[in-house]
């Protein structure tokens, strides 16, 4: 849990990581050049759009082409496809565990 905490400390990775910030704190989205790396929404704030609005305002204001999703995570992949990404044949292993990450673009 602190190397978690660690990593998220250094200044740099602030400059890619927007919040949606509604007067509470609902989400986040990690992104580098044309890679969202994270996107998280509180469970309590699901389902309400605050993931579509932090995906949309990265292909707006960044032009995103791609990102890694587990591959037994279903409902993120439909999520993604929604918003335009689609699978491709690309995988890889999670590292540290024996999952697989898919690769999907726009």
């Amino acid at each position: 849990m602190i190397a978690v905490a660690e990593e998220y400390a250094a200044p740099e990775i602030l400059d890619h990581i927007w919040v949606y910030d509604d007067g509470i704190v609902k989400g986040m989205i990690h992104i580098e050049n044309e890679e969202i790396r994270e996107l998280y929404v509180d469970y309590f704030f699901q389902n309400q759009g605050v993931g579509a609005e932090l995906i949309e305002f990265a292909k707006r204001e960044f032009h995103v082409r791609f990102l890694w999703a587990l591959e037994k995570n279903s409902d993120a992949i439909r999520f993604y496809e929604r918003h335009g990404f689609h699978r491709t044949d690309a995988k890889k292993f999670e590292e540290g565990t024996t999952e697989y990450l898919i690769l999907l673009e726009r």
